[in-house]
């Protein structure tokens, strides 16, 4: 069970890591405004004369900084919510796990005193190994929804100039891509 000190000690670092991160993307956002260009939307230029209009790169950093921002920048706003509800998920099924992996922990630890007279130091064990690898596989999924994230936000932008809509004449679908000419 975590006393007070430990409570202490996780939320100050917790709030290092938050202001950290919110002066990486202050920084890093700064820098992406003063590179767009002032009355348009900024376009990317490819050999073959196609002009994106959504950087994919930048939607990766963006998601890469603050999970839904890429989603925020390419327009898919009904994605936000999931992608905050996935993360959330697996951060609060870490920390459950985590909390009740260090109570066992410490229950175990005390199960091997001599003068212990409680639960089998083995049933004790067989918890504290559950509940680290419950710990472990929320700490993967939320690695994977963090990239899946990442990965979401990339072909979104690639995705964003694509305009698949029906022809009025042959009511068929139809590609619509625009190319430049130089």
């Amino acid at each position: 069970m975590m006393n007070l000190n430990d409570y202490s000690s996780f939320s100050i670092s917790l709030k290092k890591i938050i202001f950290s991160l919110l002066a990486i993307s202050f920084i890093l956002s700064s820098n992406l405004i003063a590179q767009t260009e002032p009355d348009s939307v900024q376009t990317v230029k490819s050999e073959s004369g196609f002009e994106m209009t959504k950087s994919p790169w930048g939607a990766v950093g963006r998601s890469a900084l603050l999970p839904g921002w890429g989603q925020y920048y390419n327009e898919s706003y009904l994605k936000i919510p999931v992608i905050w509800g996935f993360l959330g998920y697996y951060t609060y099924g870490w920390i459950t796990s985590n909390n009740d992996y260090q109570n066992y922990r410490d229950l175990y630890t005390q199960s091997l005193q001599p003068d212990y007279t409680g639960v089998s130091s083995s049933v004790l064990l067989n918890e504290r190994e559950f509940y680290r690898d419950q710990r472990d596989m929320f700490a993967v999924y939320f690695g994977l929804a963090y990239f899946l994230n990442l990965v979401d936000a990339y072909v979104d932008a690639h995705l964003f100039d694509f305009d698949v809509s029906e022809n009025p004449y042959t009511k068929s679908p139809q590609l619509k891509i625009r190319y430049y000419l130089r």
